[in-house]
This record gives C-alpha cells, structure tokens and sequence, in this order.
C-alpha cells in the first residue's frame, strides 16, 4: 500500500549494486546477509556509498551486516569491532538467543560441538582466530582474464571436487604463469545438491566443457557419467602417498592472485590451517574442513613440479 519495495541482489559483481535506482522513494537501507564473503572493503565502501544522498524529513540511512566471523584477519573485525566509529552498533549474538529454533536446529548444534572450531564461530559467534595458514602467499586483485591470457607461456588449469548434500561442488578456474611463479584464480563453481548431469551444465553455462578438468579420482563413476554428459576432457586425479602435501608445496611456490568475485576461494584460502593435535602441535597436514576449492586447486595444478632451480619441470 506504501508503494516501498524490497530489492533483492547479487554481490558477483558489487558495481551492478550501485547502479540501482528506485522510481518512488529513496534508497535509504541496505542489508547485507553473509558479509563476511565481502572480502574487499572497498566493495563494501561501494555500496554504502550507493545509498547515500538526501532525503526526506524524518527519514534516515542503515546498513545492516550479518555474519559469521570465520577469521580475525577480515576486514570486518578492525572497522566495526577493534576500531568502530561513534554512528557504529556491533552486537555478538548465538544460537542460544534464538527463541525460535526447534529441537531438530539445537541438535544440530549439539552435533557441531564435535567440530570445536566450527562450533565456536558458527555456534558461540567468537572469532576465529587465524594461525598457522597454509598458504600466506595470496592477496585479492582485481585482473582482466582476457589480458592475463595473453601473457607468453600462460596456461588455463581447471580443479573438479564433488560434493552434494553437506559438501558443495567446487570447480576451480586458474591460470598459471610458470616462468613468473604466478596463479591467477580467475573464476569458480561452488554449489550444492548438483547432480552430475547438472553439474556438466553449469560447467557449459560457465564456458569451460572443451577444458582438461582434473577432478576428484575418489569418485571414477562421476567422472565417466561428466564425459558422457559432453565434459570428455574430464580425467581423475593422480592419488598417493603424501599427494595433499605435495600438492601445497608445489603451489606453495607460487603467487596467488584472485579475483574479488571469487568469494568462496577467498573464504577457504583465508581460513584453510595447518592442523594441530590434542597436544596443540601442528601435525604437518592441513585440516580436513572447509577445502573444497583447495583440493580442486590441489588437482589442477598437480602437473607442475615443484620450483627449485628457477625452472619448472611440467609432466
């Protein structure tokens, strides 16, 4: 009856946000569910900035953020926590606040408490202190695919993990500069509950079924069934002893780049730890939670041999 209306958008790409308009009214909120995947503060400056100007009297604007905070090293946690300003409000709250849940949402917390990490961020809402991170050698850039392509001796990777109910699909989407020890991570797919079928068709949508895909050799069915559905170039990875840490050292040598619109291999990478035992020691393997684009990485790039002597040896 008000005429006001709800607007709901994607944050692939932050500069489609700004560009919207309203016919009656005025912009004047702004909610931002799953923050933390907001890995650019200037993104985030952005859209604030989006809805800013005049407006009527009485009438004022708001920005809402909601998130789990997975790491302290995010920019979220020095500007509206360590170093917030005076117009500022930031509340921690958890599960046990939430009169609504049913008995089935609280076991599933219970259930959660096996994973003590997971549980102290998504469960308690603490932050998740980031130490002993795998790879350090990573920072978010904005890049031209197209320009890095053209770049001599470049060449196009592509990393497959599977997943379906609890775990996600992930597609990973590189290219790597051998001569300059640089891989640029330019795109992904990361969703769940996708069928094989539907998974080749993403991939299609994507523009990458002619690409080598390197993916998960744990599952030989799927693979078949993805060159059946017009992925041939899809092949199993090579499994062995020591293969995860083998895999991270080779790409250990390496720079990482990686598009802003990356978000879920900007959320893995800034949280994927070295894993400790009982004792608190680390145990030389990485931890087995929240990996799926970095074991996709691990497939892609499983071609390149290790950098030693200023050459890189690809088999």
């Amino acid at each position: 009856p008000t005429g006001q209306k709800i607007l709901f958008r994607g944050l692939d790409d932050p500069l489609k946000v700004t560009s919207i308009t309203v016919e009656v009214g005025a912009l004047c909120r702004l909610w931002i569910e799953e923050a933390y995947e907001i890995m650019s503060e200037d993104a985030f400056n952005r859209l604030d900035e989006s809805i800013r100007g005049q407006l009527p009297n009485g009438m004022y604007h708001q920005v809402v953020l909601t998130f789990n905070p997975w790491s302290d090293r995010h920019w979220l946690k020095k500007r509206f926590f360590d170093e917030p300003s005076e117009n500022v409000l930031a509340l921690t709250t958890n599960y046990m606040c939430n009169e609504f849940l049913g008995e089935s949402d609280l076991a599933l917390f219970e259930e959660m408490k096996k994973n003590p990490k997971r549980y102290k961020v998504a469960g308690l809402g603490e932050w998740g202190v980031v130490d002993g991170l795998v790879y350090e050698n990573w920072k978010e850039q904005d890049f031209s695919i197209d320009e890095v392509r053209k770049l001599p001796g470049v060449k196009a990777i592509f990393g497959l993990d599977f997943g379906y109910t609890t775990d996600p699909t992930a597609l990973f989407c590189g290219v790597v500069d051998a001569a300059e020890r640089r891989l640029y991570v330019f795109d992904e797919l990361y969703e769940r509950a996708l069928t094989n079928r539907a998974i080749a068709e993403r991939v299609q949508r994507l523009g990458y079924a002619k690409e080598a895909i390197v993916a998960d050799c744990a599952e030989p069915k799927s693979i078949t069934e993805l060159r059946e559905f017009g992925l041939t170039r899809t092949r199993a990875s090579k499994k062995g002893a020591d293969s995860i840490l083998n895999g991270v050292q080779r790409i250990q040598d390496y720079e990482i780049i990686v598009h802003p619109r990356c978000v879920n291999f900007l959320t893995e990478i800034s949280q994927y730890q070295w894993g400790k035992d009982r004792f608190g020691k680390y145990t030389g393997k990485p931890e087995d939670d929240n990996n799926h684009l970095m074991d996709a990485m691990r497939y892609a790039f499983e071609k390149f041999a290790v950098v030693k002597t200023g050459q890189v040896d690809i088999y």
